[in-house]
């Protein structure tokens, strides 16, 4: 029998918070999720559902607050699904996000001794967003722009997002004010109805270039030139503006057709010296302060002196590659997206850098043939997915043995699942470097160190 029962009202003492922010509290062993609420603190709830396992509750009121506890400055906090602790103090962010992955690799890893080190976080964590992607749409009658509601796709309508830059903000509030006169009608998911889905905004640190992307539902777009002077006028620093046509009924963002309306066809930057060209849809590090941290934290566990051949798994645009390929002899990029492994080549060509070779295709198949060619690692790094290393490349690394393994992770639960499976198979974690790559969000970015044994 459950301790407790829908519509009950009680106080409970709060533990620990959830992968997504929810504040857990413990009645007689049964968790309690509720958001909003934070470890160490005294809570009432209303229980608004019981399963077999676990409960959900809403916050009433906090007899005893965390000493983490802040206001969160964000006037739409509570509706935008964007960030989940922006009620909880930086330090604590900090904390919470040590314990998360120290939890994973003792509990899912199974690995107690291996060491987590604090986590290495922003100075500012604000602002830090180079790419914002701004839905539209229409509530009551009202143009609506900002983020979607947690679980749903309904708008949280806002005029400032204070983890985007401000020129994000200023297009966004501009466009909202002026679509109905320039005659553009937002679309609604819905109804599959409307023209513009959303504006994408890339900002590169580096060189303050400014990229807009207008994704419209059709390819015929006669508001184009009253759109584009808006931008011009509203934001002058914009150097790039395109237009992609994305026709599905889907919530997918991006079609697969962009044109450039005005200005230049990609935006430039640069991470640490290595410099990088970004097209409307290529896959670029979100935080670019924290980027440089995080890269430099890989190359640092690859311990590079100049005489190694080096494998990038997953490689991307060749973010990674091309920061590797400065120290290392070779390095050998690998990636199932076509498009982004001739990015990968124009920016290897942009920068110079001759000792690199980028191949498309699955890593667990590319790779086995690489080593059958003598084209062996030294170190081999990956940077998968949420979803952690494939399982067929894990077994690659397995078989070929590269004395050193550096994995970028953006899951710790999946992260630790991978380094059980390279510890049985006779690697050692030597230590994990969490990285705050997405401050005032739960998410999590780590680098561990393997060593061959």
């Amino acid at each position: 029998m459950k301790p407790v029962n829908k519509n009950d009202r009680i106080t409970v003492h709060v533990e620990d918070l959830t992968h997504d922010g929810a504040g857990v509290a413990k009645v007689d062993g049964y968790p309690l999720f509720v958001p909003g609420a934070l470890p160490g603190e005294d809570v009432v709830v209303h229980v608004l559902k019981t399963l077999k396992s676990y409960g959900f509750a809403k916050l009433i009121e906090i007899q005893q607050a965390s000493p983490f506890r802040v206001t969160a400055p964000c006037p739409v906090f509570d509706t935008c699904g964007g960030c989940q602790i922006q009620h909880l103090s930086y330090e604590g962010q900090m904390t919470f996000k040590q314990k998360l992955v120290r939890d994973a690799i003792t509990r899912i890893g199974k690995l107690p001794d291996v060491p987590v080190h604090p986590v290495k976080g922003m100075e500012d964590p604000w602002r830090y967003r180079n790419k914002s992607q701004i839905p539209f749409g229409t509530q009551n009658g009202k143009v609506v722009a900002g983020f979607y509601q947690p679980r749903s796709h309904d708008i949280a309508d806002t005029d400032t997002c204070l983890i985007q830059t401000p020129e994000a903000d200023a297009i966004m509030v501009a466009l909202k004010k002026n679509l109905i006169d320039m005659g553009i009608e937002p679309y609604e998911e819905a109804t599959h109805r409307g023209m513009l889905r959303h504006v994408v905004v890339r900002k590169a640190r580096a060189t303050g270039e400014i990229m807009v992307v207008l994704v419209t539902k059709k390819k015929k777009f006669p508001q184009a030139q009253r759109a584009i002077e808006l931008i011009q006028a509203t934001v002058p620093e914009v150097t790039s503006i395109v237009q992609n046509i994305n026709p599905e009924k889907t919530n997918v963002i991006f079609g697969d057709e962009t044109l450039t309306l005005w200005g230049k066809d990609v935006i430039e930057d640069r991470i640490g010296d290595v410099r990088f060209e970004i097209s409307a849809r290529s896959f670029y590090q979100i935080n670019p302060v924290q980027t440089e941290v995080l890269y430099g934290q890989a190359l640092a566990y690859a311990q590079l002196t100049g005489e190694e051949t080096v494998i990038d798994a997953y490689c991307g645009i060749g973010t990674i590659s091309l920061f590797l390929a400065q120290r290392a002899k070779f390095v050998m990029g690998v990636e199932i997206v076509p498009q982004a492994i001739e990015d990968a080549k124009r920016n290897a060509e942009l920068n110079g850098l001759t000792n690199t070779l980028f191949e498309a295709g699955p890593a667990e198949q590319v790779i086995p043939r690489w080593y059958k060619e003598g084209k062996k690692a030294d170190v081999l790094v990956v940077d998968p997915p949420r979803k952690g290393c494939d399982e067929q490349l894990l077994h690659t690394i397995l078989k070929q043995r590269p004395t050193r393994v550096v994995y970028v992770s953006c899951n710790p639960a999946t992260l630790a699942r991978d380094l059980r499976i390279l510890e049985d198979g006779g690697y050692r974690t030597k230590e994990v470097q969490p990285v705050d790559m997405f401050p005032q969000s739960t998410h999590c970015e780590a680098v561990a160190w393997l060593e061959l044994v």
